[in-house]
């Protein structure tokens, strides 16, 4: 009985880590975009960067799913996974964009005067001074950005993404086990958002460590 009970969890965790470690991936990728873009002392590129940022970080992620399933479904079919994906490195590059742009205006000015100075350019004197610097200040946000992510990916269940509690409520539909399925689930995510913090905690330690 145990073992039908558990038989739903290695698929459902299995896709809620795919989603989410493929949203974190993409996330990050437009968060540096952004945030280099909100740095940027190009009117243009900057007034893109802000503009993203905060139409993005004003939508509820929930909308951002629906938005680019449903309604943008009517141009293009995607699948309900590619979907969320898409919506959630969309809504957490907004945030990650800010995450990279206070680190890296954390990082002092005379570093780049230094750098300039020695003859690197603009874009050398970001990859290889800025950026390796800013690194430890946006490690341990970017942390539980991933904690949060791992969290709201329960959202993708909506779109018959077969996450964790999308396997766990057709469990449930089927078993009529209600209580211990949903306890479950709940648990599963208490554990695993315990080990992740526990990691950006040790990560954090570090970090401080080493400064």
């Amino acid at each position: 009985m145990c073992y039908h009970r558990l038989k739903f969890l290695p698929d459902g965790i299995y896709v809620t880590f795919k989603v989410t470690i493929a949203s974190i991936f993409l996330s990050l990728l437009f968060g540096l975009i952004a945030g280099l873009g909100r740095i940027s002392k190009n009117r243009f590129i900057n007034g893109i960067a802000s503009l993203y940022v905060e139409i993005i970080r004003g939508i509820p992620l929930l909308v951002q799913l629906f938005y680019i399933y449903f309604a943008l479904g009517k141009f293009v079919q995607l699948p309900a996974e590619i979907c969320a994906i898409i919506a959630m490195s969309i809504c957490y590059g907004a945030y990650m964009a800010e995450i990279f742009r206070a680190g890296i205006d954390a990082i002092s000015k005379g570093q780049t005067e230094a750098a300039r100075s020695l003859g690197m350019t603009s874009s050398q004197t970001t990859k290889h001074v800025i950026l390796p610097q800013a690194v430890k200040t946006i490690l341990p946000p970017v942390g539980n950005e991933f904690i949060a992510l791992l969290k709201d990916s329960s959202l993708v269940s909506i779109l018959a993404v077969s996450d964790l509690l999308r396997r766990g409520r057709e469990f449930a539909s089927e078993s009529f086990d209600y209580f211990e399925t949903y306890t479950m689930v709940a648990l599963i995510y208490l554990v695993i958002t315990l080990i992740l913090s526990k990691f950006v905690g040790i990560m954090e330690d570090k970090i401080s460590d080493d400064e």
